[in-house]
C-alpha cells in the first residue's frame, strides 16, 4: 500500500481509503459482523483511512464496533450537515447543530476524537464564520484533530481559507469531491486550489458509483444495485464513455475497477481515493490492483475519451449550488423581463 501526506495536516493516509456507506445495514451490507470482517481485512492490507458520515444510517455504529481495539491505528473521518431526520434543525452547519452532531458521532463511533470532521454539504443559510468558529472550538477541545469540507466549489474553498486567516479560525485542511474517469471537473479548479492551500483531497466515487465496475454495458442488464435508482446509469453520454474505456482497460491488461482506481490516485493533488466495498469479494478484487501504475500512453488515451477538467453527464449526488438550483436566482421575474429601465425610457 502506498501512503501519502494528507495535505499539510501531518497525517499520513493510504492511497486507497475505505468508504463506509456500504456498511450501513439498510443500504449496504445487512450483516454488521460481516462488515467488521471487511474492515479488518482492509486494515490488515494496509488501508488506514475510513470515511463515514452521520447521514449514512447506522454506518457510524457499525464502524465504531468494528474498530474496538484498533482505533488508534485508523485515520477516522466522518461528516455532518445532511439531514439525519425530519427535524429542520438536525442538519446544516450552524453552531447549534455542530455541537450536537459531533457528540452523536463520537458516541456512535465509540471514540473520544475524530481525526477529520467534514462538512458534508454546504449550508447557504449559515455564515461561514459561525461554522468555522464552532469547528475551531471542537479542535481546541480535542474532540476533532482537523476539519474539512466536501463537494465544495473552488470559490467557496477560497472564501473559507480567507475567513480562517482573517478571524484566526482553524482552516479546512481537506476537501472530499467526486472524482473518476467520468467526472474530472475538479481538475480545472478544485484540485488546483487545494494544492495552493496545502489541502488534502479525499475523493469519492472513483468507480463512478458502479458504472466503472465493468458490469454496466450498453443494452445489457446489470447487477449493480445503484443502477435501479440512479438516473446517471441511463445517461447515454456516460454509457458511450464506458464502452470506450472497457476495451482500453482490456488492452492495458487491466480490469475496469483497477483502471478506475489507479486513475483516481494518479493526480498529484489526490491524497486518497475512497473505495466502497459491500462484500469481501469486492474488497479483495480492488486490493489486488493496489500496485497498478498507468502509463502516459494509457492516460493520454483516457484524456481523448474524457478530456481533462470535464464531466461526462452529472452524478445524481453531485452538489448543485443555489445559484443553479433555484430558478429565482437565475431568472428575473416575468414582469421584469424585457421591460425598459426608467433611465432609458425618458
Amino acid at each position: 500500500m502506498q501512503y501519502r501526506n494528507l495535505g499539510r495536516t501531518g497525517i499520513t493516509v493510504s492511497a486507497y481509503g475505505l468508504g463506509a456507506l456500504m456498511f450501513a445495514t439498510s443500504v449496504g451490507n445487512p450483516d454488521p459482523e460481516d462488515s467488521a470482517r471487511i474492515i479488518h481485512r482492509a486494515l490488515d492490507a494496509g488501508i488506514n483511512l475510513i470515511d463515514t458520515a452521520d447521514a449514512y444510517a447506522d454506518s457510524e455504529e457499525v464502524v465504531g464496533k468494528a474498530l474496538k481495539g484498533r482505533r488508534d491505528a485508523v485515520v477516522l473521518t466522518t461528516k455532518f450537515g445532511r439531514p439525519v431526520d425530519s427535524d429542520p434543525n438536525h442538519r446544516g452547519t450552524s453552531r447549534r447543530w455542530i455541537m450536537t452532531a459531533v457528540e452523536n458521532s463520537l458516541r456512535r463511533l465509540q471514540t473520544d476524537y475524530i481525526d477529520v470532521y467534514q462538512i458534508h454539504r454546504l449550508d447557504p443559510t449559515t455564515d461561514i464564520d459561525e461554522t468555522l468558529s464552532a469547528l475551531t472550538d471542537l479542535v481546541r477541545a480535542g474532540k476533532v484533530r482537523a476539519i474539512g469540507s466536501s463537494n465544495t466549489p473552488a470559490s467557496y474553498m477560497v472564501e473559507a481559507q480567507w475567513m480562517s486567516e482573517r478571524r484566526g479560525f482553524e482552516r479546512f485542511h481537506t476537501e472530499q469531491p467526486p472524482y473518476s474517469l467520468l467526472n474530472r471537473s475538479i481538475e480545472s479548479e478544485v484540485l488546483a486550489v487545494a494544492q495552493q492551500y496545502g489541502m488534502g483531497i479525499l475523493t469519492w466515487g472513483p468507480l463512478g458509483q458502479g458504472m466503472l465496475t465493468g458490469r454496466v454495458r450498453r443494452g445489457g442488464g446489470t447487477d449493480v444495485i445503484r443502477a435501479k435508482f440512479l438516473s446517471s446509469f441511463a445517461d447515454e453520454r456516460r454509457l458511450d464513455a464506458v464502452e470506450q474505456l472497457i476495451p482500453l482497460a482490456a488492452e492495458a491488461g487491466l480490469s475496469m475497477p483497477h483502471l478506475a482506481m489507479a486513475f483516481a490516485t494518479t493526480h498529484p493533488g489526490v491524497s486518497s481515493a475512497l473505495l466502497g466495498a459491500r462484500t469481501m469479494e469486492q474488497l479483495d478484487d480492488l486490493l489486488a490492483g493496489v500496485d497498478t501504475v498507468l502509463s502516459d500512453e494509457v492516460l493520454d488515451r483516457i484524456d481523448a475519451i474524457v478530456p481533462p477538467g470535464t464531466d461526462v453527464g452529472t452524478l445524481d449526488q453531485a452538489y448543485v449550488p443555489p445559484a443553479i438550483a433555484q430558478l429565482s436566482l437565475r431568472r428575473r421575474p416575468l414582469a421584469e423581463r424585457g421591460a425598459p429601465s426608467p433611465a432609458l425610457s425618458k
